[in-house]
């Protein structure tokens, strides 16, 4: 089912230190990297602190080359959980 808007996705971000949540809305999950990007400045700026990891379920969206290579140009560490969970 869409969402108005024609968006089929969704991704969210929570800041784990103030539990602050961002919701993206995505017609793609190729998106993911663009709407991190998005997501990144504006926590950064919010809370004044630089993000140190992502935590993600290790779907292909946060897999691509071009994501993991900007996480590690950024010093972002990726960190993955086991499959099925959160």
């Amino acid at each position: 089912t869409l969402a108005k808007g024609g968006f089929s996705y969704f991704i969210i971000f929570i800041d784990d230190h103030s539990w602050y949540g961002y919701v993206y809305l995505m017609r793609y999950k190729s998106e993911a990297f663009g709407r991190f990007k998005e997501y990144r400045p504006e926590v950064e700026n919010q809370t004044n602190r630089k993000i140190k990891a992502l935590r993600s379920d290790r779907g292909g969206e946060y897999l691509s080359g071009e994501f993991t290579d900007y996480l590690k140009e950024n010093g972002i560490l990726s960190q993955w959980t086991p499959p099925g969970t959160p």
